[in-house]
């Protein structure tokens, strides 16, 4: 890394806060554009020399082809943005599931979220085109000063560019600021913006639910054949487990676990809150088809993102103290009969060993984050090092070593120190002080639920930023709140 580098990636994340900062909409359209060229420019000369780049530097002329025909289709996709502005909100809920395996030289494919990028290029076109140019603007019309969450999504990412610069893997940051927190930052602009109705977030509800059914049917295909499309490491785990994990179009079991769990939990909002009988056949028709597809993910923390999502709407439907009866009552339950049967359930809470097996290694990833962030706690090891860090102080392979802790807290305080956790607990702050605010409908209802299910699935398993349904659920919260505050019913 040098000098320059980490000037760049801060200098690309203080470019995305400029277009929720700036008051002047020429001045937002074009920081916002200027961090969309930043943020290949970026990964391109961190990563020119590399085996990583050798397609690039050896057929210059279809690496330019291509770059060429991306921005083309994003320019495309911006014109039609402009004549229908509304759908730039349905197609980015439409993209968010669909990643790409682009090979990269170095081993495993990369997964990355390309038609997700494109859609967010084609909206920073459009939305810097009207601004530009001093007219009326289509894309993205609503225009208010970032509020509480915003500044500290802003603040964690500026903080985590800054962090980088003594980080002992600067790639690695470098790769989540470009493939997740830039992009999906200047997506939460857009979706902010967005003249939410009633009809486009029923659509932009119906949409997932409708990919959901797609994969579960994929998924059911692939338990019926014993065969997955992708991912050599399930297909080599489900060769010794005696259960067998799908993964659909999904790279990771719990990925699609946490997709599948998220729009169940819209499906039973529009159980507790809809009120015409074909909605709701409809929605418990989805659920049982959902619900065995999830089943064969075999994805624990799904299993408990959706329980926690469904009492989040069960509180927010008939108040809190009756779910936390029933909570406290199935706690001291499980607990009982770990504590009376610790064979039945295969779990010994005074073994390690035990605990780890059961959890998927994840107690050793957690103990070895706690040692890291006692030994620096206030600035952490930097952004991005946990694997590595871990990797050296564990003495393992990177074959053994996850790329985090699985439980995101201490993976941030290990990175960060105790400036990367209170950024992130800001920002936990003000997103449920957001998405926790009433009055409650079905959507409004579905993202409080949605949003509680994701941070929980983010303690067992991992990618909270890093996550663009972290940020669409985000920004839509964000919308609905403004509509509310100009008198509009909340959809």
């Amino acid at each position: 890394m040098t000098a320059l580098e980490a000037i760049g990636i801060v200098a690309a994340c203080l470019a995305v806060a400029g277009g929720f900062a700036l008051r002047d909409p020429r001045a937002r359209a074009a920081s916002m554009l200027a961090a969309l060229v930043l943020t290949p420019a970026l990964l391109l000369g961190e990563l020119w020399d590399s085996d990583q780049l050798d397609v690039v530097r050896d057929h210059p002329p279809a690496a330019i082809a291509a770059g060429l025909a991306g921005l083309g289709l994003a320019a495309a996709l911006a014109a039609g943005l402009l004549r229908r502005p509304a759908a730039l909100a349905l197609l980015a809920v439409g993209a968010l599931p669909f990643r790409v395996p682009v090979d990269t030289g170095a081993g495993d494919p990369a997964n990355l979220l390309v038609p997700l990028y494109i859609v967010v290029a084609a909206g920073v076109i459009a939305y810097a085109w009207d601004r530009l140019r001093g007219r009326e603007a289509r894309v993205a019309p609503r225009e208010a000063p970032a509020g509480a969450v915003e500044l500290a999504l802003l603040a964690a990412v500026v903080l985590y560019a800054a962090q980088a610069a003594y980080s002992s893997d600067f790639e690695a940051a470098l790769k989540n600021v470009v493939f997740f927190y830039i992009p999906f930052a200047l997506l939460l602009r857009l979706l902010a913006g967005v003249a939410w109705s009633r009809r486009l977030a029923a659509a932009c509800l119906a949409l997932p639910v409708s990919l959901a059914l797609v994969f579960a049917g994929i998924g059911f295909w692939e338990y019926a054949a014993r065969e997955l499309l992708w991912n050599p490491k399930v297909v080599a785990s489900n060769q010794f487990e005696s259960y067998f994990r799908v993964n659909s179009l999904f790279f990771d079991p719990n990925i699609y676990g946490r997709f599948l769990a998220i729009v169940m939990i819209g499906l039973a909002a529009v159980l507790l809150w809809g009120e015409r009988r074909r909605d709701l056949l409809v929605a418990a028709a989805a659920l049982a088809v959902l619900w065995g597809g999830l089943v064969l993910t075999f994805s624990q923390s799904s299993f408990g993102a959706l329980l926690v999502g469904l009492g989040v709407l069960a509180a927010l439907r008939w108040g809190a103290r009756p779910v936390l009866v029933v909570t406290a009552g199935a706690a001291v339950a499980g607990l009982v009969l770990v504590l009376a049967a610790p064979g039945l359930v295969r779990l010994d809470p005074g073994d390690e060993r035990s605990l780890d097996a059961a959890s998927s290694g994840r107690i050793s990833l957690m103990r070895g984050g706690a040692e890291m962030f006692l030994d620096r706690p206030l600035a952490g090891f930097g952004s991005g090092s946990f694997a590595r860090e871990f990797r050296e102080r564990e003495e393992v392979s990177s074959e053994e070593a996850a790329s985090a802790s699985h439980t995101i807290p201490i993976t941030v305080a290990a990175e960060q120190g105790i400036l990367g956790l209170g950024a992130y607990l800001l920002v936990l702050w003000t997103a449920f002080g957001l998405v926790l605010r009433g009055p409650f409908g079905v959507v409004r209802a579905f993202v409080a639920a949605a949003f509680a299910a994701l941070v929980f699935h983010t303690l067992l398993y991992a990618a909270f930023l890093e996550d663009p349904i972290t940020w669409t659920l985000l920004g839509a919260a964000i919308g609905l709140r403004a509509r509310t505050r100009t008198g509009s019913s909340s959809p």
